[in-house]
């Protein structure tokens, strides 16, 4: 089991550790590869280690997981899925009964646990349409919970606030020590709505880890970079700063490791996510499978620590000296990068 208590929080009927599995790497041979067994195994010893909850819908992962939750007694795993939309539709019943059928039958179930929900054209606002139906599906039983995905903070309160309170459960989001747009607005919306921020990106595709403390910049074109690592990187080093302002909040995070009896970066960084109220859990992307990529071990010690205020105050100091404050225009809102 984990060497630290797992840390719990509500979502909709559900208790789930405030660390996740993000499968979204099972979406292309870039992460590495490994068979369907080996996943499974995998996924078997995430669970041994108190990881209970998986997430997204990439390539295999539906398929993956469902079977993996078939071998377990009922409850012992909860699964994340999603319904992205990113071409106009009519969203009549039928249709949106038609894409839960899809996950549910995917992932081998009668109900579907958490549903998230994506929209890619705000101007067209029959997600509201899509969502009374899904409400409808959840009170018939196939959806436990359901949540939203990249949506903006505006949307996210009109949703909430026409549907109704309790209804919207989560809204997975970007957030990390590069990318705080979720401090703008978000923040306040889902504290007032009871929503809770499920967040990626918050390793910045492994970045913030310790393996590129003093390590020279890496070449954003090379063919080395997992799709993660080019999409953070330019994040890096166009929008938020540079190499080596990088290299700075690094250092910091390294200090601030040690004087938590030798932590790691990426531990730090979690741990100053998870510190946020309105967060609910992290999206940890895992190479199921594939060999010393796991880090499993290594990620369960965020549950042991917490930074101390002066902690806090170290690293804003850096993070000032950045434009990360300036993102939320320079990108604009969250999920805006995806529409």
């Amino acid at each position: 089991m984990s060497p630290n208590p797992r840390e719990t929080f509500q979502l909709g009927p559900f208790i789930v550790p405030r660390l996740w599995t993000g499968l979204w790497q099972l979406s292309s041979n870039a992460w590495g590869s490994a068979s369907a067994s080996k996943v499974r195994q995998a996924m078997s010893r995430h669970v041994d280690l108190g990881y209970t909850a998986f997430a997204d819908h990439y390539g295999s992962a539906e398929v993956l997981f469902g079977q993996f939750q078939q071998s377990l007694p009922p409850g012992t795993v909860m699964g994340a899925t999603k319904w992205c939309l990113f071409r106009p539709i009519n969203p009549t019943r039928a249709v949106v009964e038609a894409a839960v059928a899809e996950r549910m039958q995917r992932m081998q179930t009668n109900c579907v646990d958490l549903l998230q929900f994506h929209w890619n054209d705000y101007s067209d606002t029959n997600y509201l349409t899509a969502l009374h139906h899904l409400r409808d599906l959840q009170d018939e039983g196939k959806i436990s919970a359901v949540g939203l995905c990249n949506f903006d903070t505006k949307r996210t309160d009109e949703i909430c606030t026409q549907l109704g309170p309790g209804f919207i459960v989560s809204n997975q989001v970007q957030f990390s020590l590069i990318d705080t747009r979720p401090l703008h607005g978000m923040s306040d919306v889902c504290e007032r709505h009871g929503v809770k921020v499920l967040t990626y990106g918050s390793l910045c595709g492994g970045f913030l880890a310790d393996k590129y403390l003093h390590a020279p910049e890496p070449d954003l074109y090379s063919g080395t970079l997992t799709p993660s690592q080019r999409k953070y990187l330019d994040m890096i080093l166009k929008a938020w700063g540079d190499w080596k302002l990088f290299q700075s909040l690094l250092k910091v995070l390294s200090d601030i490791g040690k004087r938590h009896g030798g932590l790691s970066i990426s531990n730090v960084a979690s741990r100053w996510v998870l510190d946020h109220s309105f967060v609910g859990a992290i999206l940890v992307g895992a190479r199921l499978g594939v060999a010393d990529a796991e880090h499993i071990t290594e990620n369960s010690r965020v549950y042991g620590f917490r930074l101390s205020d002066e902690d806090h105050s170290i690293i804003e100091a850096v993070l000032s000296r950045s434009n990360g404050r300036h993102m939320i225009t320079s990108i604009g809102d969250c999920g805006a990068e995806y529409r």
